[in-house]
C-alpha cells in the first residue's frame, strides 16, 4: 500500500510539471509535448496531477477533444476502482 501512495505521488507530480512544461514549450513556440503523451501520463495514474496541472496553467482548458479524452480516463478510472474495492470487498 505505501508503495502504492509514492507511486501515486510520483506519477501526479510528473503529470502536474509535464503540463506546465509543455504549456510553457506551447509559449515559446519550441516542440511540444504530444496529446497522446499528456493522456498516457494521465491515464497510468496522473489525473489529478493532470487536472490540477490544467488548471493551474491553463493548458488545454479549451480543447474540447481532449477534454473529453481525459475525463473519458478519469471515469474510466473511477469504474476500475469502484470495481476493484468491491471485488476485495468481497
Amino acid at each position: 500500500m505505501e508503495v502504492l501512495f509514492i507511486y501515486l505521488i510520483v506519477i501526479n507530480s510528473l503529470c502536474f510539471l509535464t503540463f506546465g512544461y509543455d504549456k510553457w514549450q506551447a509559449k515559446n513556440n519550441k516542440r511540444r509535448i504530444s496529446e497522446f503523451n499528456l493522456l498516457l501520463l494521465a491515464g497510468i495514474g496522473g489525473t489529478i496531477g493532470g487536472l490540477i496541472g490544467m488548471n493551474f496553467f491553463k493548458h488545454k482548458t479549451n480543447k474540447f477533444s481532449f477534454i473529453l479524452s481525459f475525463y473519458a480516463i478519469a471515469i474510466l478510472q473511477v469504474v476500475l476502482l469502484y470495481f476493484g474495492i468491491q471485488m476485495f470487498k468481497s
